[in-house]
């Protein structure tokens, strides 16, 4: 089947006359690093967009696998010298690509079986028993050994090499609704948990409410609050993303609170782009633009207020920490020193810097699950950038890219602890030595 872009929000015209095709883009591109072809770069796929628009290409067999290679992680973005507005651009044409081409039946299988679980922390919760008693028979080391997955599916077996240790933690839910400050409140904030944070990340939420109750927050956490729509919002799946984004908008919408806060960088950009995913709903479109107002990354929050709180060294002897740039904080929300400076903040830190800082680990949302060659490739590449510094800990402010390092820190002599800022800093108010 072939077919045009349709009428409902194709990616505009003004914003892809918008690229000269200069090519500063393409060192920055993961995926053309690795494919290493033209269309699987930001300046291939606008050329596409533009055939499209004007109908000397269609969105077929042919073309939609160079929009699925994108990984979004807007490093073209940011080195664009003419401004072009790739992130838009990319995301009024996954939606199209959904509609207009037909996937094959395995790639519909486990599509659908991502969308309609890993957004529903509550669908994902029952597997849990499961999964903990897969790890804890032993059964996990024998099926990674055999590589029998790899065999079966190479996405399933993608899928399987990022999961991340079921605890007891893993079945709970932790929190009140409201948690009062300590001492005098000097802010109402409130706290989104995530899917796969409050799953199998839940020390960083316990840390991030920690850390902003030790400096006068008092923090509220809706009960009704979901998924903030990142994973269908990255891969075109536009009606479940604005469901999604409603819900979230709804559960904050009476509890008067100053700020917003998301300690997940992917779910952070997307959150702040809910004027975009809702800009045409009569109703909500002007309550998202106000939520995501109000949007902060927890690291974001921090550096813009007074820290009350003392800190102490992490360990006995100088400690090297190298920080990894998650690409929707660095790329999509432009947060890059605050992290730095927070944890510069600590004493006895020494920070590293690794190289190739600003390139995607792979991860990217699903990516990982559903392009796992590409997302393996630069993973491996990540990792030996962040080992080469000869750090102690990294630290990783994103689920997902957490879960990618550690996966590639499997094959690496040295493996270092893959840990959120956020925990470092609630670890340095507590007094806890980590090494």
């Amino acid at each position: 089947m072939k077919n045009n872009f349709d009428a409902q929000n194709p990616p505009k015209q003004e914003l892809i006359d918008s690229c000269v095709h200069c090519g500063f883009c393409l060192s920055t591109c993961p995926s053309y690093r690795i494919i290493g072809k033209e269309m699987d770069s930001p300046r291939g796929r606008i050329y596409l967009m533009d055939a499209i628009n004007k109908g000397e290409a269609t969105i077929d067999e042919a073309t939609s696998p160079h929009f699925d290679s994108c990984l979004g992680c807007l490093a073209c973005v940011t080195t664009c010298p003419s401004g072009v507005q790739y992130d838009q651009l990319i995301a009024a044409t996954r939606p199209q690509i959904e509609r207009n081409q037909p996937r094959s039946l395995s790639d519909r299988l486990i599509r659908t079986l991502i969308f309609n679980l890993f957004p529903y922390p509550k669908r994902l919760r029952v597997f849990l028993p499961s999964l903990l008693l897969y790890q804890k028979s032993g059964l996990q080391k024998l099926i990674r050994n055999s590589k029998i997955l790899d065999k079966i599916s190479p996405r399933i077996a993608a899928m399987e090499s990022i999961l991340p240790q079921i605890t007891a933690k893993s079945l709970q839910d932790q929190f009140p609704t409201v948690i009062p400050a300590q001492g005098e409140t000097r802010y109402r904030v409130g706290v989104i948990l995530g899917c796969v944070q409050r799953l199998f990340f839940s020390p960083v939420n316990e840390a991030t409410v920690r850390v902003l109750t030790a400096n006068g927050c008092e923090v509220v956490i809706p009960k009704s609050q979901g998924c903030c729509a990142a994973l269908p919002a990255h891969q075109g799946q536009e009606n479940q993303a604005q469901q999604l984004a409603r819900k979230m908008i709804d559960s904050f919408a009476d509890t008067n609170v100053d700020t917003i806060i998301i300690n997940a960088a992917g779910c952070g950009h997307t959150l702040k782009e809910y004027g975009h995913i809702l800009e045409n709903d009569p109703e909500y479109c002007t309550k998202a633009k106000d939520f995501s107002e109000k949007v902060r990354d927890i690291q974001e929050f921090l550096s813009s207020i007074k820290l009350t709180t003392k800190l102490s060294p992490l360990s006995e002897q100088k400690l090297n920490i190298v920080y990894q740039d998650a690409c929707h904080l660095l790329h999509g929300q432009k947060i890059s020193l605050q992290p730095r400076q927070l944890l510069k903040k600590i004493p006895g830190i020494t920070l590293k810097e690794p190289l190739d800082a600003a390139l995607c680990c792979g991860s990217a949302g699903i990516y990982n699950m559903l392009q796992p060659e590409v997302a393996n490739e630069l993973g491996q590449q990540k990792v030996t950038n962040l080992v080469n510094t000869g750090a102690d800990l990294i630290a990783s402010p994103n689920p997902g890219c957490a879960l990618q390092i550690t996966k590639h820190l499997r094959n690496k002599d040295k493996q270092p602890m893959v840990i959120h800022p956020i925990e470092l800093l609630d670890y340095s108010i507590r007094g806890i030595k980590v090494i």
